[in-house]
């Protein structure tokens, strides 16, 4: 009987000791396939957040996926429907050595102007930044509405800058103590340099996010249908610069660049030899582009896929 006792504590033992199962959400990569109690966690996320319609079941399938997408989509960040390590920076689960750097030098990174109706990590930076100084006392959830637009104004008005809710380079400028930061091709942070004057970059970039979710069309060169290279010109005439109507052709007129900066274009090889795919590139690791699968939308230059095909950055003077 006592050897029975003993051996049942131990095995109650062993079941309740910490393992990766009883890991927190956020430290492991979920993806398709996978069934565990983060993927319930991950999933009643979405659900609250309005981006799952399905079950709460611990199952990774393709509704989920789906969701993960939607999520990705309206963060601005890489859109692949896996909850890695850049996607819980957005959620705000886990340790994140950017916002733990952010938050350490009261610095906020600058990649476009955020207004109300904003999403993404970068609204969460921000409202971090101006809550460290004691402007914000909303919550920190990546999304730009009225508490922030008004902790902005505050912000602004104790500055001695123009109050309009919007922050843009100057607010960014006056959050960092005169240096605007934008975030550079190895996640570091580095004084603003685009293709053009800032506020050139900040038009482009805007523009550029306008059009997210428009569909790709071969040849399309307007939102109701983008190639790859229809859309940066396009855009790229909003914000008031002519471009070359091919990816070979505006690879020839750019000023190659040793490293990217927000603004600048980041040109692959995809479906023949040479530059044949481009896009705008707006830090952190991340461009803009029209996607033949995806249509507009944001990627990861580190992925598999586009790191084995990077050609190089250019700017266009």
């Amino acid at each position: 009987m006592k050897k029975y006792m003993l051996s049942t504590v131990l095995a109650a033992a062993v079941l309740f000791t910490p393992t990766i199962a009883d890991a927190a959400l956020g430290d492991q990569t979920l993806k398709q396939g996978m069934r565990h109690s983060d993927v319930t966690e991950l999933q009643q996320w979405l659900k609250g957040k309005g981006h799952l319609n399905g079950l709460v079941d611990g199952i990774f399938g393709q509704v989920t996926a789906k969701a993960v997408r939607s999520y990705q989509n309206s963060a601005g960040i890489g859109v692949d429907g896996i909850a890695g390590p850049q996607t819980f920076r957005a959620m705000g689960i886990g340790n994140s050595s950017v916002n733990a750097s952010a938050s350490a030098s009261n610095q906020v990174e600058f990649s476009r102007t955020l207004r109300q109706g904003a999403r993404g990590n970068d609204v969460r930076q921000l409202q971090q930044t101006l809550k460290s100084k004691g402007h914000h006392n909303g919550s920190i959830d990546g999304i730009f509405g009225p508490v922030t637009a008004s902790s902005v104004r505050s912000f602004q008005r104790s500055a001695g800058i123009g109050v309009d809710g919007i922050a843009g380079p100057q607010t960014f400028t006056a959050l960092n103590g005169g240096s605007v930061k934008s975030a550079t091709s190895n996640g570091s942070s580095s004084k603003t340099s685009s293709n053009s004057s800032a506020g050139f970059t900040d038009k482009l970039v805007s523009n550029a996010r306008n059009y997210i979710g428009s569909p790709y069309a071969w040849g399309g060169t307007s939102p109701s249908g983008f190639d790859c290279s229809g859309y940066l010109q396009f855009v790229f005439n909003k914000a008031g610069k002519s471009i070359p109507r091919t990816v070979a052709s505006i690879y020839s007129a750019s000023t190659k660049v040793s490293s990217p900066s927000v603004g600048d274009l980041v040109f692959f090889e995809t479906y023949t030899s040479g530059p044949s795919h481009a896009g705008i590139y707006l830090g952190g690791g991340q461009f803009i582009h029209a996607g033949s699968s995806t249509g507009v939308t944001v990627s990861n230059m580190n992925t598999s896929y586009w790191s084995q095909r990077y050609l190089g950055a250019g700017r266009v003077n």
